[in-house]
């Protein structure tokens, strides 16, 4: 892509907008089939914050592979050290195989325990670009849904409270096996592409009624 539109600067004729989509079309289908060939052995790491009633800021760990878009980890502190993050990244594969990569941000807070530990493992660390969320959108969008679904209906107690609704709300999710939240995602992603004529048919969305229940009916394991 960058060969040809050196190309065309160079001869200085004007390209028409259709070879141009063509061009970027060719490449996002390569990206693609590229990524997807290599999605077994990819999982994601992500850190965000939720203040609680006190108006404290406690930080949340999610991670999750990207073949089966499955949340393998869930984990809060006050303080995100790299110790602390290591451990849950030895926590969150246990005796299963380890992925081959692992994508993350550049936050400060991956330090030389957290790179000793994956370099241990065997995992190659794929940090993302400076101020690039999209390149790690599975776990953007994984938070968004916990944000969306659960925390922005529910006030935070402590880290007790937290973990516990993190826990509830994956297990909701893996009770409904037809329509997680990941694949929901993506489905409206790939629904958004298609005619005009298809957009207006929405997926019905879960009530939120029946995600309250659930996080009430399981108050007692905190």
């Amino acid at each position: 892509m960058v060969s040809y539109l050196s190309s065309a600067l160079r001869s200085g004729r004007p390209r028409s907008p259709s070879t141009w989509s063509r061009r970027g079309a060719h490449h996002r289908r390569a990206g693609e089939r590229s990524f997807n060939n290599h999605a077994e052995g990819v999982a994601a790491l992500d850190l965000f914050v939720v203040p609680t009633l006190s108006f404290r800021l406690l930080f949340g760990m999610l991670m999750l592979r990207h073949d089966r878009r499955e949340i393998l980890w869930l984990g809060v502190t006050a303080h995100p050290t790299a110790e602390w993050i290591a451990q849950q990244v030895t926590e969150a594969f246990g005796w299963d195989k380890p992925p081959k990569y692992l994508l993350r941000d550049r936050d400060q807070a991956y330090g030389d325990a957290f790179m000793s530990r994956i370099r241990a493992m065997g995992i190659r660390d794929r940090p993302t670009a400076a101020r690039s969320p999209w390149q790690n959108g599975y776990c953007e969008w994984a938070i968004g849904s916990i944000r969306r679904d659960c925390l922005d209906h529910v006030i935070v107690l402590g880290e007790r409270h937290l973990l516990h609704l993190l826990r509830c709300y994956a297990s909701y999710l893996q009770s409904e096996p037809n329509t997680p939240v990941l694949e929901q995602g993506c489905a409206d992603e790939a629904t958004s592409s298609r005619p005009r004529e298809h957009r207006s048919k929405a997926r019905p969305r879960r009530p939120a009624s029946s995600l309250r229940s659930y996080l009430i009916s399981d108050r007692e394991g905190w």
